[in-house]
């Protein structure tokens, strides 16, 4: 029988979707905490007037698939015929040697004539001419609904922009958000707030009930010292062999992306010079990246090739670029991007790093926490279309602020001071920027680590500069997100 038989296709879609012979989905492969991704996709699919195809973009381990198997139990749930829904994995051999509209074929010869069916496409970005099919199906075929997933969004989002526009939606799914993660690690501590409590609400509130809420969210503080360690792969969270974790982390996560994923999607021929550029941005993670540096630190390795492979860094989402913000009406010329790796896990597996040295190192600490508070933002306002990146003002001395949320109408500014002790000087650029008025700040943010420091700098500025502890302020922002605020 030859490897690429129909009968052979057959059983591996039998073998993909048990639900085909037992009415349901096995306990083992639906885990119970669901994601926002989950919600925003079942939202989607489920749409009553607007018909769209979802696509789910994120890294390797994230947990997408989880999420199209929960949207699976869900169409079963609600009485969905289950021979109707089909789940497959383009990563597998046999299916290389298929394209999409040739396996769709199949299954509705052989498994599922109807014309309404649910069709689940893990890691689609191997299949030949995938998005060219999908807009096939959704102009010719009403009844078919599609969700895919992709580790390599550059793939996934410029099929998108091709040949997507009003036929499906990319939905990113980031890691773990601290929020996410004190639910999936089942944290007994977990506070009950008021659906209107969010970050930049605080502020107007009065002291007796901003003291209530810290005191709601402080015993959050010691689990969010292990959430900036392990970071927020599902996996890690619940693991209790952290050395384990990360050698899974390097195989199935980093060394998959940078020795195949991208290669193969992008024609690189050797894939040394990706590897070194990555571990120089893993040295270099929170800091504003020169390529001409790099450049020099890999032997005249060309900045157009460095400026590509950075790109496709963070298209392969192992890594987040910042770009700087221009206040004040202010073009930016010559833009140099702060770079952070897109989860602290990630960034320890590869430079090797001991969890407990790291919770020990303030710098490291610092660090990880800005990166954790830019991964926040930048997901959170994601769904807003509103620019995430950095503001820093050249002179004798410079000024910095990490993280400024750029809306049409004005800007929201976070500044990480996760230390001991943090001092704001008078002249420090979120104290200049929050006195401005043509500046258009919405909301300034003091990033900060102890329990104890929260509430309104005593500096009389048009906008309040609010404190708050990194553990609070992001979990405040997962509870927002949960009750639908995007501002």
């Amino acid at each position: 029988m030859a490897i690429t038989s129909v009968e052979n296709v057959i059983k591996l879609l039998y073998s993909y979707n048990p639900w085909w012979r037992v009415g349901t989905m096995p306990l083992d492969m639906v885990k119970p905490t669901k994601r926002f991704a989950y919600f925003e996709s079942m939202r989607w699919l489920e749409h009553t007037s607007v018909r769209r195809f979802v696509l789910l973009s994120g890294a390797r381990r994230v947990g997408k698939t989880t999420i199209m198997y929960q949207m699976i139990q869900s169409l079963l749930d609600k009485g969905v015929p289950p021979k109707s829904i089909l789940y497959v994995s383009f990563d597998h051999p046999i299916l290389k040697f298929y394209s999409v509209e040739e396996l769709v074929e199949i299954y509705t010869t052989n498994v599922y004539p109807e014309e309404k069916c649910w069709l689940f496409f893990d890691e689609i970005q191997y299949a030949d001419d995938w998005e060219l099919y999908l807009k096939v199906f959704y102009d010719s075929k009403p009844h078919i609904y599609i969700t895919a997933t992709g580790s390599a969004s550059p793939v996934i989002e410029k099929g998108a922009g091709d040949s997507g526009v009003g036929r499906w939606n990319i939905i990113r799914v980031p890691t773990l958000s601290f929020y996410e993660y004190c639910k999936l690690a089942c944290i007994k501590d977990v506070p009950k707030l008021n659906i209107d409590v969010k970050p930049t609400s605080l502020a107007s509130m009065g002291e007796s009930i901003q003291r209530e809420i810290m005191h709601l969210l402080e015993p959050l503080q010691k689990h969010f010292t292990r959430y900036l360690a392990v970071g927020g792969f599902p996996e890690l969270v619940l693991s209790d062999d952290d050395f384990g974790s990360q050698r899974i982390l390097r195989e199935d996560v980093v060394d998959k992306v940078l020795k195949r994923d991208i290669p193969s999607l992008f024609n690189i021929r050797n894939s040394s010079i990706l590897e070194k550029v990555f571990l120089y941005l893993c040295f270099n993670s929170s800091n504003i990246i020169n390529t001409s540096t790099i450049s020099k630190e890999l032997d005249g390795t060309p900045r157009a090739t460095i400026d590509s492979y950075i790109e496709f860094l963070e298209r392969a989402n192992l890594i987040y670029r910042s770009m700087p913000v221009g206040l004040a009406g202010k073009m930016i010329l010559k833009a140099a991007p702060k770079i952070y790796i897109s989860d602290a896990a990630i960034r320890n597996a590869v430079l090797m790093l001991d969890i407990n040295d790291l919770v020990s190192n303030p710098d490291e600490m610092g660090l990880v926490a800005e990166t954790a508070v830019y991964k926040h933002l930048a997901s959170f306002y994601y769904p807003s279309h509103a620019s995430v990146g950095y503001y820093r003002k050249s002179g004798q001395v410079p000024k910095e602020i990490d993280v400024v949320v750029d809306y049409p109408t004005g800007r929201i500014l976070s500044e990480v001071k996760y230390r001991e002790n943090p001092v704001i000087k008078q002249d420090d650029a979120i104290v200049e920027l929050a006195n401005s008025e043509k500046d258009k700040v919405l909301a300034a943010i003091v990033v900060t680590k102890t329990s104890d420091s929260y509430g309104i700098l005593p500096y009389k500025t048009k906008v309040p500069i609010y404190r708050i502890p990194a553990y609070a302020f992001l979990y405040l922002l997962g509870h927002a997100e949960e009750k639908g605020y995007r501002g």
